[in-house]
């Protein structure tokens, strides 16, 4: 999957991606997940954001937070009416790439405990829960990939 930095023009699509994908969550969390409060001007303005390079609207986004030993990934949001095709699928294993070509040994994401259905993705992925812990409201669960 190719993919290109998202650029301020795409905000107001992002924001649709955003709201479409987590929306089901709230009544599950109780309160908007928190990808549904991130300042995606300033993530856009740091590029960080990323999206399918398509020829038509962006259906998908991801935010990747390299660290020193890491890639985070921060948040990858598949729009609802796209949901089912594989995107999500495709921009793990564009992180990982992403990741091996900067040398980074491995991708670390969390997620809702909410969010069965992304837990499962992640772990046929062959991602491993690390740990969980609540913090700013959320029951996170925290979940890592080594890659080879």
């Amino acid at each position: 999957m190719r993919l290109r930095l998202a650029r301020a023009a795409d905000r107001d699509r992002i924001d649709e991606i955003v709201t479409s994908a987590y929306a089901p969550y709230i009544p599950l969390i109780g309160h908007a997940p928190a990808p549904m409060h991130a300042d995606y001007g300033a993530l856009i303005a740091a590029g960080v954001v990323h999206l399918p390079d398509e020829s038509g609207p962006s259906a998908a986004l991801m935010v990747l937070l390299p660290q020193p030993d890491h890639l985070l990934l921060d948040n990858i949001a598949v729009h609802a009416d796209a949901q089912g095709r594989g995107l999500g699928r495709a921009l793990l294993g564009a992180a990982e790439n992403m990741a091996r070509q900067a040398g980074l040994p491995e991708i670390r994401l969390y997620t809702n405990a909410a969010m069965q259905r992304n837990l499962r993705i992640y772990a046929m992925a062959g991602y491993k829960e690390t740990r969980r812990a609540h913090e700013q409201g959320f029951h996170r669960v925290f979940m890592s990939k080594r890659l080879s």
